[in-house]
């Protein structure tokens, strides 16, 4: 195979699965679904041997795509061309992608409607979120990071539950204006650089001027405002307390397999970004506002653990823990050391694989008895023994118990702010107690609370159902076992970083 054309095949591969489903017929439920997996399989293959040889050789260079696209006069010579790139942080986020998007395809085998449009909806959402992690300039990671939103939309209004359409417009609302302000820092930046190339504009930034004299300045209040917008703008994504309440929605309200991406990989597209575009673009600005990071960081932690602890829905319980293990990213940022840093990515992955893995398994209850509600599921350890027992492992592993990847993450992000910020980091250690206390109360309930009757004869996870959750765990469980499988790939990305901040 050609190495230099690998990611392009790898990005829109799933192209040929939707070029497949058309010529299926639409009640061909099986073969749609089969179809449907098969489609995901060719992108989870080319990761993984990239994976591998970049774990045994530590090089990525070979991967680079380079090819004219659109080029312009105005003022001065303006280009944008297509570009695809790997590093060790976006090689990781890829390879997770294609992990939970083959997981998701199998857990789609509950979709009970429209099979085909799903399934083509689905592998158009792969897409957009391949290309997210692979693009090496700004333009085509937006175009990228729009086409992840359309198909969400139609996947979250056509597929999910009650309240459906709610959730799917203010996933669009919420994230369209989100997307606004990220083209308007883009077109800022294209327009005083006369590049959209990332590691180009990272380099005219940081130009002891900050200037490009055929174009313009790039004075230090117009810095400050593009992180902050910048900021927001993935913030929206991530999400940072206030901006969560869309999220909230569409975890409660999505199909299962559709959130296990939404909270796996699209909600990971703003710590991304931050980390890309934040830290890499503008890394001494970044420093000033990392005592805001950390304190965001705090709250999200704080409100979401609390409020997870007062939920009776479990899926409410699930989604209010996303906000606050995303603070946990937030603080490891904030820190700004190697250590915080690491520990921030680290959750990223860690987060990314435990939210898959319990929001599956809500789905395989919801299937069987159909609600999510805790004072209902009393006593299912007796009926789904199995299930039961995966829902407490997965439980454990999210609030950090050690030989897991969140004990991992979650040690090295407070270690790099405890370096820091001593006393922030101090207030943010009640969230990891909370969250023990709400995860344990939810599944506590679920499996060991008041049996209910109309359960007794319910059927246990099949043997289908066992392959993403023994895929995922195996991934949380090496992690936390042998985190250097992780901190190998990471470590040209991390000493660029803190060479970039002066670390």
């Amino acid at each position: 195979m050609n190495e230099s054309y690998l990611l392009t095949l790898l990005v829109f591969s799933p192209l040929l699965g939707i070029i497949f489903l058309s010529f299926v017929p639409k009640t061909q439920e099986k073969m749609i679904k089969l179809l449907g997996f098969l489609a995901t399989i060719p992108s989870l293959v080319m990761a993984l041997m990239v994976f591998i040889k970049y774990f045994t050789s530590g090089s990525l260079t070979q991967y680079s795509e380079k090819h004219p696209w659109i080029f312009f006069t105005t003022e001065g010579p303006f280009s944008i061309e297509y570009e695809l790139g790997l590093n060790g942080l976006s090689l990781v986020m890829i390879l997770l992608t294609t992990v939970l998007s083959s997981l998701a395809a199998i857990a789609s085998i509950h979709i009970k409607k429209e099979w085909k449009g799903y399934f083509m909806l689905f592998l158009l959402l792969e897409i957009g979120m391949l290309g997210v992690f692979a693009a090496e300039n700004m333009i085509l990671f937006f175009i990228f990071f729009e086409l992840t939103l359309i198909p969400m939309f139609f996947l979250i209004g056509k597929w999910g539950y009650f309240e459906k359409e709610k959730a799917a417009f203010s996933f669009l609302i919420y994230n369209g204006i989100g997307s606004a302000i990220l083209l308007l820092v883009i077109l800022i930046l294209f327009a005083k650089t006369g590049t959209s190339n990332i590691q180009a504009i990272a380099n005219i930034v940081a130009s002891p001027e900050g200037t490009v004299p055929i174009i313009g300045d790039i004075s230090s209040e117009l810095r400050y405002g593009l992180l902050i917008a910048l900021l927001v703008a993935f913030g929206v994504k991530l999400p940072i307390f206030p901006l969560h309440s869309w999220m909230l929605r569409v975890h409660v309200q999505a199909p299962p397999a559709i959130v296990m991406l939404h909270s796996g990989v699209l909600l990971k597209i703003g710590a991304f970004g931050l980390i890309r575009f934040g830290v890499g673009i503008f890394p001494n600005e970044f420093k000033s506002v990392a005592v805001l990071l950390a304190v965001l960081g705090v709250v999200n932690l704080l409100y979401g653990a609390y409020l997870a602890f007062i939920q009776t829905d479990f899926k409410m319980v699930l989604a209010y823990s996303s906000i606050s293990h995303m603070g946990i990213v937030l603080i490891g940022l904030g820190a700004l050391n190697e250590a915080g840093i690491q520990g921030a990515i680290f959750q990223v992955v860690s987060h990314g694989l435990i939210s898959a893995l319990l929001f599956f398994l809500v789905g395989v209850l919801y299937e069987r008895v159909g609600t999510s509600h805790i004072g209902k599921l009393g006593g299912l350890a007796k009926a789904m023994p199995l299930t039961a027992g995966f829902i407490l492992v997965g439980a454990m592993a999210s609030l950090g118990l050690p030989g897991m990847s969140g004990f991992v993450s979650e040690f090295m992000a407070f270690l790099g702010l405890f370096k820091e910020m001593p006393i922030i980091a101090a207030i943010g250690t009640l969230g990891i107690i909370m969250t023990a206390v709400y995860l344990l109360r939810a599944v506590l309930n679920i499996t060991f609370g008041p049996a209910n009757r109309s359960y007794e004869n319910v059927t246990d996870i099949k043997a289908i159902e066992m392959v993403p959750v023994f895929v995922l765990l195996a991934f949380i469980l090496v992690i936390g076992i042998y985190p250097n499988v992780l901190s190998q790939p990471l470590q040209v990305v991390l000493d660029n970083i803190m060479l970039g901040i002066g670390g």
